[in-house]
């Protein structure tokens, strides 16, 4: 799940109201109990996701670190619907069960590569949903998707099935081919 902010430039209207959503999700974090959360399963990464530290794409992001890192790390498995996510407070993952259960295992791995560099950037102190950017324009995410755009060819797809998987709903055609631009996916 990744949020968008609204800007001028962008066309359509989900990503504005994404973005707001997100805002007001934000506020409930500092409640005692976070009403989103409730009844969701919070387990250490590599309990869930094993050996994960041996993979190179994590070992790239972490270096000799990767394991101390990953060891540390939280998930939480939530019953909101979408997909997954850097929590902006601490940097723990929160990922949706229903995409778990019946996601496409090659992009859910995809994924998780894409948002451990978001936790690298948090460790980092940068802003991961810097309002300043659309969501296609945002620093962190360009250097996200290039990061899993990478591991993608390494998996041996094509720049059309690369251009799949980065095609989500909450972007519009020209935020898209922006996005497609920023991380040098030639168009087939």
């Amino acid at each position: 799940m990744n949020i968008s902010q609204p800007s001028n430039n962008r066309s359509g209207i989900l990503p504005g109201i994404d973005y707001y959503l997100f805002r007001i999700m934000r506020i409930f974090n500092y409640l005692p109990v976070n009403p989103l959360s409730i009844g969701n399963q919070k387990k250490m990464f590599l309990e869930y996701f094993k050996d994960f530290d041996k993979i190179p794409a994590a070992r790239g992001i972490f270096g000799n670190k990767t394991t101390e890192v990953l060891s540390k790390l939280t998930v939480e498995l939530s019953w909101l619907n979408g997909y997954m996510y850097v929590d902006g407070n601490d940097g723990h993952i929160v990922i949706s069960r229903s995409y778990l259960n019946s996601g496409n295992r090659t992009e859910i791995y995809l994924d998780l590569i894409h948002e451990l560099c978001h936790v690298k950037q948090f460790m980092e102190g940068k802003e991961l949903f810097d309002p300043r950017y659309a969501y296609v324009n945002r620093p962190t995410e360009i250097e996200a998707y290039r990061y899993c755009t990478k591991e993608a060819r390494r998996l041996g797809f094509s720049e059309e099935r690369i251009r799949r998987y980065l095609r989500t709903e909450w972007m519009s055609d020209r935020d898209f081919e922006q996005l497609v631009k920023s991380v040098n996916i030639s168009n087939t």
